[in-house]
Protein backbone atom coordinates (compact mmCIF):
# COMPACT_ATOMS: atom_id res chain seq x y z
CA UNK A 1 0.00 0.00 0.00
CA UNK A 2 1.26 3.47 -0.90
CA UNK A 3 2.38 5.62 2.04
CA UNK A 4 1.08 9.22 2.50
CA UNK A 5 4.55 10.53 1.60
CA UNK A 6 4.64 8.57 -1.66
CA UNK A 7 1.06 9.56 -2.50
CA UNK A 8 1.85 13.24 -1.93
CA UNK A 9 4.94 13.06 -4.16
CA UNK A 10 3.04 11.23 -6.90
CA UNK A 11 0.09 13.66 -6.87
CA UNK A 12 2.41 16.69 -6.87
CA UNK A 13 4.42 15.23 -9.76
CA UNK A 14 1.35 14.66 -11.90
CA UNK A 15 -0.22 17.99 -10.91
CA UNK A 16 2.99 19.80 -11.81
CA UNK A 17 3.05 18.22 -15.26
CA UNK A 18 -0.61 18.99 -15.93
CA UNK A 19 -0.51 22.63 -14.76
CA UNK A 20 3.07 23.89 -14.86
CA UNK A 21 3.98 22.72 -18.36
CA UNK A 22 1.04 24.49 -20.11
CA UNK A 23 1.53 27.64 -18.00
CA UNK A 24 5.23 27.97 -18.78
CA UNK A 25 4.62 27.01 -22.41
CA UNK A 26 2.25 29.99 -22.62
CA UNK A 27 5.08 32.21 -21.31
CA UNK A 28 7.49 30.89 -23.94
CA UNK A 29 4.97 31.16 -26.78
CA UNK A 30 3.92 34.64 -25.66
CA UNK A 31 7.50 35.92 -25.75
CA UNK A 32 8.10 34.28 -29.11
CA UNK A 33 5.00 36.11 -30.36
CA UNK A 34 6.51 39.39 -29.12
CA UNK A 35 9.72 38.60 -31.01
CA UNK A 36 7.73 37.87 -34.17
CA UNK A 37 5.89 41.18 -33.98
CA UNK A 38 8.55 43.54 -32.58
CA UNK A 39 11.78 41.77 -33.49
CA UNK A 40 13.28 41.93 -30.00
CA UNK A 41 12.47 41.56 -26.32
CA UNK A 42 12.99 43.86 -23.37
CA UNK A 43 15.48 42.64 -20.72
CA UNK A 44 12.67 41.50 -18.42
CA UNK A 45 10.97 39.60 -21.26
CA UNK A 46 14.26 37.88 -22.13
CA UNK A 47 14.55 36.68 -18.53
CA UNK A 48 10.89 35.61 -18.47
CA UNK A 49 11.51 33.59 -21.64
CA UNK A 50 14.54 31.97 -20.00
CA UNK A 51 12.56 31.18 -16.86
CA UNK A 52 9.75 29.65 -18.92
CA UNK A 53 12.15 27.31 -20.73
CA UNK A 54 14.01 26.40 -17.53
CA UNK A 55 10.77 25.74 -15.64
CA UNK A 56 9.48 23.43 -18.39
CA UNK A 57 12.66 21.35 -18.27
CA UNK A 58 12.78 21.45 -14.48
CA UNK A 59 9.17 20.35 -14.09
CA UNK A 60 9.65 17.45 -16.51
CA UNK A 61 12.76 16.16 -14.73
CA UNK A 62 11.41 16.67 -11.19
CA UNK A 63 8.08 15.03 -12.01
CA UNK A 64 9.84 12.13 -13.68
CA UNK A 65 12.10 11.72 -10.67
CA UNK A 66 9.13 11.91 -8.29
CA UNK A 67 7.13 9.28 -10.18
CA UNK A 68 10.15 6.98 -10.48
CA UNK A 69 10.83 7.44 -6.76
CA UNK A 70 7.33 6.22 -5.93
CA UNK A 71 6.94 3.53 -8.59
CA UNK A 72 10.50 2.26 -9.11
CA UNK A 73 12.92 3.27 -6.37
CA UNK A 74 15.57 0.73 -7.38
CA UNK A 75 15.86 2.36 -10.81
CA UNK A 76 15.91 5.97 -9.64
CA UNK A 77 18.60 5.20 -7.04
CA UNK A 78 20.90 3.56 -9.55
CA UNK A 79 24.14 5.50 -9.37
CA UNK A 80 24.21 6.71 -12.98
CA UNK A 81 20.49 7.58 -13.16
CA UNK A 82 20.39 9.36 -9.80
CA UNK A 83 23.60 11.24 -10.54
CA UNK A 84 22.35 12.46 -13.93
CA UNK A 85 18.92 13.51 -12.67
CA UNK A 86 20.25 15.30 -9.59
CA UNK A 87 22.90 17.11 -11.61
CA UNK A 88 20.30 18.31 -14.11
CA UNK A 89 17.79 19.31 -11.42
CA UNK A 90 20.28 21.26 -9.35
CA UNK A 91 21.71 22.95 -12.45
CA UNK A 92 18.24 24.10 -13.52
CA UNK A 93 17.35 25.26 -10.01
CA UNK A 94 20.59 27.18 -9.54
CA UNK A 95 20.33 28.72 -13.00
CA UNK A 96 16.76 29.75 -12.24
CA UNK A 97 17.99 31.49 -9.09
CA UNK A 98 20.57 33.39 -11.12
CA UNK A 99 17.85 34.41 -13.56
CA UNK A 100 16.01 35.83 -10.56
CA UNK A 101 19.10 37.88 -9.69
CA UNK A 102 19.45 39.27 -13.21
CA UNK A 103 15.76 40.20 -13.17
CA UNK A 104 16.23 41.89 -9.78
CA UNK A 105 19.31 43.72 -11.10
CA UNK A 106 17.37 44.92 -14.14
CA UNK A 107 14.50 46.21 -12.02
CA UNK A 108 16.89 47.82 -9.53
CA UNK A 109 18.99 49.66 -12.12
CA UNK A 110 15.91 50.73 -14.09
CA UNK A 111 14.01 52.11 -11.10
CA UNK A 112 16.62 53.53 -8.74
CA UNK A 113 18.88 55.41 -11.21
CA UNK A 114 21.72 55.22 -8.69
CA UNK A 115 24.78 57.25 -9.66
CA UNK A 116 27.37 54.84 -8.24
CA UNK A 117 29.86 53.54 -10.79
CA UNK A 118 29.00 49.90 -10.13
CA UNK A 119 25.28 50.41 -10.77
CA UNK A 120 25.95 52.43 -13.92
CA UNK A 121 28.15 49.60 -15.18
CA UNK A 122 25.57 46.98 -14.16
CA UNK A 123 22.79 48.86 -15.94
CA UNK A 124 24.89 49.12 -19.10
CA UNK A 125 25.76 45.43 -19.29
CA UNK A 126 22.21 44.31 -18.41
CA UNK A 127 20.80 46.54 -21.15
CA UNK A 128 23.35 45.68 -23.84
CA UNK A 129 24.74 42.22 -23.06
CA UNK A 130 22.00 40.41 -21.19
CA UNK A 131 21.84 37.42 -23.55
CA UNK A 132 25.61 36.97 -23.23
CA UNK A 133 25.37 37.21 -19.44
CA UNK A 134 22.64 34.58 -19.30
CA UNK A 135 24.64 32.22 -21.49
CA UNK A 136 27.84 32.67 -19.46
CA UNK A 137 25.93 32.26 -16.20
CA UNK A 138 24.31 29.04 -17.39
CA UNK A 139 27.61 27.71 -18.70
CA UNK A 140 29.38 28.42 -15.40
CA UNK A 141 26.63 26.95 -13.22
CA UNK A 142 26.42 23.85 -15.41
CA UNK A 143 30.15 23.21 -15.13
CA UNK A 144 30.09 23.69 -11.36
CA UNK A 145 27.11 21.32 -10.97
CA UNK A 146 28.65 18.64 -13.18
CA UNK A 147 32.04 18.81 -11.46
CA UNK A 148 30.44 18.66 -8.03
CA UNK A 149 28.31 15.59 -8.65
CA UNK A 150 30.98 13.91 -10.77
CA UNK A 151 33.38 14.24 -7.84
CA UNK A 152 30.73 12.85 -5.47
CA UNK A 153 30.07 9.88 -7.76
CA UNK A 154 33.78 9.19 -8.13
CA UNK A 155 33.94 8.27 -4.44
CA UNK A 156 31.44 5.43 -4.86
CA UNK A 157 33.13 2.15 -5.69
CA UNK A 158 31.22 -0.30 -7.92
CA UNK A 159 31.96 -3.11 -5.49
CA UNK A 160 29.94 -1.51 -2.71
CA UNK A 161 27.43 -3.92 -1.28
CA UNK A 162 24.72 -1.27 -1.20
CA UNK A 163 25.49 1.30 -3.90
CA UNK A 164 22.09 2.92 -3.44
CA UNK A 165 22.73 3.71 0.20
CA UNK A 166 26.30 4.76 -0.53
CA UNK A 167 25.19 7.08 -3.29
CA UNK A 168 22.49 8.69 -1.18
CA UNK A 169 24.78 9.29 1.76
CA UNK A 170 27.74 10.66 -0.24
CA UNK A 171 26.04 12.67 -2.94
CA UNK A 172 23.67 14.48 -0.62
CA UNK A 173 25.59 14.81 2.57
CA UNK A 174 29.24 15.27 1.58
CA UNK A 175 29.69 18.87 2.67
CA UNK A 176 33.01 19.30 0.84
CA UNK A 177 31.03 19.15 -2.43
CA UNK A 178 27.65 20.43 -1.34
CA UNK A 179 28.66 23.66 0.42
CA UNK A 180 30.61 25.36 -2.43
CA UNK A 181 27.84 24.66 -4.94
CA UNK A 182 25.20 25.85 -2.47
CA UNK A 183 27.11 29.11 -1.95
CA UNK A 184 27.45 29.71 -5.69
CA UNK A 185 23.98 28.48 -6.63
CA UNK A 186 21.81 29.73 -3.75
CA UNK A 187 23.46 32.02 -1.19
CA UNK A 188 25.27 34.30 -3.63
CA UNK A 189 22.32 35.00 -6.00
CA UNK A 190 19.92 35.21 -3.05
CA UNK A 191 22.07 37.82 -1.29
CA UNK A 192 22.45 39.87 -4.46
CA UNK A 193 18.71 39.66 -5.22
CA UNK A 194 17.88 40.67 -1.64
CA UNK A 195 20.25 43.64 -1.94
CA UNK A 196 18.51 44.73 -5.14
CA UNK A 197 15.13 44.40 -3.43
CA UNK A 198 16.21 46.51 -0.44
CA UNK A 199 17.76 49.20 -2.65
CA UNK A 200 14.69 49.39 -4.88
CA UNK A 201 12.30 49.50 -1.95
CA UNK A 202 14.29 52.19 -0.11
CA UNK A 203 14.53 54.30 -3.28
CA UNK A 204 10.78 54.14 -3.82
CA UNK A 205 10.12 55.04 -0.19
CA UNK A 206 12.37 58.10 -0.46
CA UNK A 207 10.74 59.05 -3.75
CA UNK A 208 7.22 58.79 -2.34
CA UNK A 209 8.26 60.78 0.74
CA UNK A 210 9.76 63.57 -1.39
CA UNK A 211 6.67 63.75 -3.59
CA UNK A 212 4.42 63.86 -0.55
CA UNK A 213 6.38 66.61 1.18
CA UNK A 214 7.04 68.69 -1.96
CA UNK A 215 3.60 68.49 -3.49
CA UNK A 216 3.11 71.52 -5.74
CA UNK A 217 -0.26 70.47 -7.06
CA UNK A 218 1.09 68.58 -10.05
CA UNK A 219 -0.06 65.08 -10.89
CA UNK A 220 1.78 62.46 -8.92
CA UNK A 221 3.66 59.82 -10.91
CA UNK A 222 2.13 56.39 -11.38
CA UNK A 223 4.25 53.91 -9.44
CA UNK A 224 2.20 50.81 -10.30
CA UNK A 225 4.95 49.37 -12.52
CA UNK A 226 7.51 49.87 -9.74
CA UNK A 227 5.25 48.21 -7.18
CA UNK A 228 4.73 45.27 -9.54
CA UNK A 229 8.50 44.92 -9.93
CA UNK A 230 8.99 44.90 -6.16
CA UNK A 231 6.21 42.37 -5.70
CA UNK A 232 7.75 40.13 -8.37
CA UNK A 233 11.19 40.15 -6.76
CA UNK A 234 9.66 39.51 -3.32
CA UNK A 235 7.66 36.49 -4.49
CA UNK A 236 10.63 35.02 -6.35
CA UNK A 237 12.75 35.39 -3.22
CA UNK A 238 10.06 33.50 -1.30
CA UNK A 239 10.66 30.57 -3.65
CA UNK A 240 14.35 30.89 -2.76
CA UNK A 241 13.42 30.61 0.91
CA UNK A 242 11.20 27.57 0.42
CA UNK A 243 13.97 25.75 -1.43
CA UNK A 244 16.44 26.51 1.37
CA UNK A 245 13.94 25.16 3.87
CA UNK A 246 13.65 22.01 1.78
CA UNK A 247 17.41 21.55 1.94
CA UNK A 248 17.41 22.01 5.73
CA UNK A 249 14.53 19.56 6.15
CA UNK A 250 16.32 17.03 3.96
CA UNK A 251 19.49 17.24 6.04
CA UNK A 252 17.48 16.84 9.23
CA UNK A 253 15.92 13.65 7.77
CA UNK A 254 12.49 14.70 9.04
CA UNK A 255 9.99 12.77 6.93
CA UNK A 256 7.17 15.29 7.45
CA UNK A 257 9.35 18.24 6.45
CA UNK A 258 10.74 16.38 3.47
CA UNK A 259 7.21 15.62 2.25
CA UNK A 260 6.05 19.23 2.60
CA UNK A 261 9.11 20.85 1.05
CA UNK A 262 9.39 18.28 -1.72
CA UNK A 263 5.76 18.96 -2.64
CA UNK A 264 6.42 22.71 -2.68
CA UNK A 265 9.51 22.19 -4.82
CA UNK A 266 7.55 20.11 -7.33
CA UNK A 267 4.97 22.92 -7.63
CA UNK A 268 7.55 25.75 -7.76
CA UNK A 269 7.56 26.03 -11.60
CA UNK A 270 3.78 26.52 -11.52
CA UNK A 271 4.08 29.22 -8.86
CA UNK A 272 6.81 30.97 -10.86
CA UNK A 273 4.58 30.97 -13.94
CA UNK A 274 1.85 32.72 -11.92
CA UNK A 275 4.38 35.29 -10.67
CA UNK A 276 5.55 35.99 -14.23
CA UNK A 277 1.98 36.44 -15.46
CA UNK A 278 1.23 39.00 -12.76
CA UNK A 279 4.46 40.84 -13.62
CA UNK A 280 3.94 41.13 -17.39
CA UNK A 281 0.93 42.92 -18.83
CA UNK A 282 2.07 42.02 -22.36
CA UNK A 283 2.00 38.30 -21.65
CA UNK A 284 -1.43 38.52 -20.05
CA UNK A 285 -2.83 40.40 -23.05
CA UNK A 286 -1.33 37.90 -25.51
CA UNK A 287 -2.64 34.86 -23.64
CA UNK A 288 -6.11 36.36 -23.15
CA UNK A 289 -6.29 37.32 -26.83
CA UNK A 290 -5.34 33.78 -27.86
CA UNK A 291 -7.92 32.20 -25.59
CA UNK A 292 -10.61 34.59 -26.84
CA UNK A 293 -9.69 33.83 -30.45
CA UNK A 294 -9.78 30.10 -29.82
CA UNK A 295 -13.12 30.28 -27.99
CA UNK A 296 -14.55 32.40 -30.81
CA UNK A 297 -13.41 29.85 -33.39
CA UNK A 298 -14.94 27.03 -31.38
CA UNK A 299 -18.21 28.94 -31.20
CA UNK A 300 -18.21 29.51 -34.96
CA UNK A 301 -17.63 25.86 -35.69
Amino acid sequence: MMSPHDLSVLVSSVLGLVLAIPSNTCIVMGNLDIIRKKGKLSPSDVIFLGKGIVNILLQCVMSLQGMLYVLCQAFVYATEVCGFMNTLIYFLIYYNFWLTFWLSAHYCTSITNLSYGFFIWLKRIVSNFLSHLLFLTGFGIFNVSVLCFWAANAEITPSSENSTEAYGNRSYFNLSYFVPVTVLGIIFPFSLSLLCLVLTFSFLLRHVWKVKNNDSGSTRPNLQAHVTALRTIFFLLLIFTFFCMFQVGFFLQNSSLVTVWWTLQLLAPLVEAAIIFQASNKLRRIILRRFRTRSWRNTET
